[in-house]
């Protein structure tokens, strides 16, 4: 028997959430197995996301990113037995499908291994693919976790194989669950042993709106990074402001860089930055290239508490922050990024650069229009010319009246 629950919420309880949130694109799945005794063998929670790279028929590369698994189904999900070990199997989108495998020692069970398969033959998610045909990345994961320990991870998992990239967060699972009851003991990934970067939300009593402070003009700036083998891999400085419509109640929050934790990974094709804080689960900047020469901010994901309640919201498609490779993108006016109607953040001395960081440092920075000198150099372009026009009448002027003065003496 298979029970789960699917609900358009990271974090919290369930139930709760489905009733305080809207339609929201980033998921939780949650998968409850039973054996013939209905009693619980297998049991899983978490999140996930995919982006795809694919060759177009035009002989260019695209970048797509699957997250929305409102309708995913569990066909195939089995408990297992003396000849199969327990395997989750998930179906979502259009021929979007992914598969977990475990299998059992004698004190331990194991993450054995993942895959994932799409079907670039769908014209809609894939209309200019040059192969259409169905493609699968196998990931051999092996990860050991004692029998009667739950395992847990909210800090983010990756996988890159193939022009796929694999992110995992806020993950709870365990196989050959004993007795049919759920452990409470868990056993930490590595990232979530070693870093507190990722914290869940603990629900406080925020002041209403009427009585919430207005933030300062100007957000305080704060400096972030990523790092990994090689080094620094992106850099990022901004001051951010959160502008948030929720039950038509707006609010403005300033985030302090002092308070504010931050994480992130970084790729060839996309890179990731993370923030969190005491009210914030996750605010994601995600980065990617486009035309082999030239990066750009593709998605934003958020989870935070708004006056007491959870506010989720998650785009990948927008187009801001466009600057060549090699370069860092600049612009210390203040910028509106749009993710929703009821979700924008305002930056301010903003710098950033997601890839080809060298030596921990900005490149050249490409600057945004706002900051360009032509705009200066515009107004002060027409008031020299309206300047020079004048000089130019009044001197016309000046020899006209002289030259009627000659002629009357003449006469």
């Amino acid at each position: 028997m298979v029970c789960f629950r699917l609900c358009p919420v990271p974090g919290l309880g369930f139930v709760l959430l489905c009733l305080v949130l809207g339609a929201v694109s980033s998921y939780a799945l949650e998968l409850n197995l039973t054996d013939s005794e209905k009693a619980t063998c297998l049991y899983a929670k978490w999140q996930m996301n995919f982006t795809i790279r694919y060759e177009t028929t035009s002989k260019n590369y695209k970048t797509i990113t699957i997250s929305n698994l409102a309708n995913a189904t569990y066909n195939g999900s089995i408990c297992g037995d003396d000849q199969n070990g327990p395997k989750i199997e998930v179906q979502f989108g259009s021929g979007f499908s992914w598969t977990v495998n475990f299998t059992k020692a004698m004190s331990t069970y194991s993450i054995e291994s993942i895959s994932f398969s799409y079907d670039t033959r769908d014209n809609t998610t894939f209309p200019d693919a040059k192969e259409k045909e169905i493609f699968t990345v196998h990931e051999l994961v092996a990860l050991s976790i004692p029998l009667d320990d739950i395992f847990r991870c909210n800090s983010i998992l990756t996988l890159e194989r193939n022009g796929v990239v694999q992110h995992y967060w806020d993950v709870h699972v365990q196989a050959f669950v004993q007795n049919g009851t759920v452990s409470k003991k868990e056993f930490l990934c590595d990232k979530d042993k070693s870093s507190t970067t990722v914290v869940p939300i603990i629900p406080t009593t925020l002041p209403s709106p009427t009585t919430t402070p207005t933030p300062k003009e100007k957000p305080d700036i704060g400096s972030y990074s990523v790092n990994n083998s090689n080094g620094t891999c992106l850099l990022a400085t901004m001051g951010l402001q959160l502008n948030v419509t929720q039950d038509k109640v707006a609010s403005v929050i300033n985030i302090n860089p002092n308070t504010t934790d931050f994480t992130g990974n970084c790729y060839s094709q996309t890179a990731l930055l993370r923030l969190n804080n005491s009210n914030i689960k996750y605010l994601d900047f995600v980065f990617a290239v486009k035309n082999e020469n030239r990066f750009y901010l593709k998605e934003v994901n958020v989870s935070m508490l708004v006056n007491g309640s959870v506010f989720s919201i998650a785009n990948n498609n927008l187009s801001y922050w466009d600057a060549p490779l090699g370069s860092s993108y600049m612009c210390n006016k203040e910028q509106t990024v749009s993710v929703s109607g009821a979700f924008q953040i305002n930056t301010f001395d903003l710098r950033v650069q997601p890839f080809n960081v060298i030596e921990g440092k900005y490149s050249t920075a490409e600057e945004c229009s706002a900051d360009s000198d032509l705009n200066f150099l515009i107004p002060v372009a027409v008031g020299v010319a309206l300047g020079f026009l004048i000089i130019v009448v009044f001197i016309s002027y000046m020899i006209g009246r002289r030259k009627s003065r000659t002629g009357y003496q003449s006469v």
